[in-house]
């Protein structure tokens, strides 16, 4: 596996006397800071999803993970016959800590608050994905006592977090292998460590293909229009030394037609059975151009991406975001006042425009994903 480290960790459980909190990266801040911020209760995970202080298909899957937890907490605090926050919470463990009649309607609530947070963002099955993993966490506790249920879902949610590392490097190595020496890697919007819990998919492949030969260099499009490969995927690669050149969207052909990009790789928000793609806007234009001009494109994404419950990626619903997005910048408005505002956040590349999908598993084709990858 891959000496090479990200200085990045986004998103993490930070354990305490009371249960615990989340600790993210801010995404809204960067470049121009870098800040963590501490959630605490599943209104303010639900709001850090929707607005995109924690963003990435995997990063929003444990953060949907942590955000379980928390309410489990907030619950627990709220129906408990003591103060659950009395002492240590990691060492205290009554056998009994709420009513018995009020156990069945802690555990409605508990889920109904998971459904609640799965809605905040509905393209990304990571969340779905993860949530699902709390929901069994739940099934599998109802003879435990409440507190044991909640220290089950955090500790799930820990194993969780610290699994996505150790996948997105398997990603990271079989993709290594696939990226000529030298080559120019163009990648679209943020698959990074800031996009998972501190590694990354698409670079991620980036990463590791760069500790085995640091003459790779990347070109990242600049994403339209939240800007995250301009914002986020260059902060990344030049705080960790690989060399990185930002082009504008619209420039991706210009560079392949000059011989400068030797294969693409990108990451992966829902991945339809039949190996359609769902990722930021954008990539869809990159994958044709690609394609064209005969250079491979690849998704790299766990498989926690893979939804195998659909068919193809007709039946992917695209998340339709604020119009201000795209009118403006900065704080300032860049176009006619009155002009419709259309504002997808993400678009489907088909699978005859995908060369291979890394996974932690190795390198499939399209065509392989229903009967090679088991969930």
């Amino acid at each position: 596996m891959s000496e090479f480290h990200s200085k990045i960790k986004t998103i993490e459980w930070c354990k305490t006397n009371d249960g615990g909190y989340s600790l993210m990266v801010d995404q809204t801040k960067i470049p121009y800071s870098f800040e963590k911020v501490e959630i605490k209760t599943l209104n303010s995970m639900y709001d850090a999803i929707k607005t995109m202080i924690v963003r990435g298909a995997p990063a929003i899957g444990i953060a949907g993970a942590h955000g379980c937890a928390l309410y489990a907490l907030e619950l627990l605090s709220k129906h408990s016959l003591s103060n659950p926050h009395d002492g240590d919470f990691w060492q205290n463990t009554p056998e009994q800590d709420i009513a018995n009649d009020k156990k069945e309607e802690f555990i409605k609530k508990l889920l109904e608050g998971f459904e609640y947070l799965n809605s905040s963002r509905p393209t990304a099955v990571n969340l779905s994905w993860a949530i699902e993993k709390q929901k069994e966490i739940v099934q599998n506790s109802k003879n435990l006592s409440a507190g044991m249920l909640c220290k089950n879902l955090i500790k799930n949610a820990i194993k969780l977090e610290n699994e996505d590392i150790e996948i997105n490097k398997r990603i990271g190595d079989y993709g290594a292998e696939i990226i000529p020496k030298g080559a120019g890697i163009l990648t679209h919007c943020n698959a990074g460590a800031l996009a998972t819990v501190g590694y990354g998919t698409a670079l991620g492949v980036v990463r590791s293909a760069f500790a085995k030969d640091n003459t790779v260099q990347v070109f990242a499009d600049e994403t339209r229009p939240r800007g995250q490969g301009a914002k986020i995927t260059t902060f990344e690669l030049v705080q960790d030394g690989i060399p990185v050149t930002l082009i504008t969207d619209g420039m991706c052909s210009y560079f392949m037609r000059n011989k400068m990009i030797d294969v693409v790789v990108v990451g992966a928000d829902r991945i339809a059975a039949n190996g359609d793609t769902a990722n930021k806007i954008g990539t869809s234009t990159v994958a044709i151009a690609a394609k064209y001009y005969n250079i491979p494109f690849y998704i790299a994404a766990p498989k926690s991406t893979i939804d195998l419950s659909i068919q193809s990626g007709n039946d992917i619903v695209i998340e339709l975001r604020d119009e201000e997005e795209v009118t403006m910048v900065n704080g300032k408005r860049i176009c006619a006042e009155g002009v419709k505002i259309i504002n997808p956040s993400f678009d489907v590349t088909d699978n005859t425009l995908i060369a291979g999908i890394i996974t932690e598993d190795g390198i499939f084709k399209p065509s392989e994903l229903s009967s090679k990858l088991k969930k």
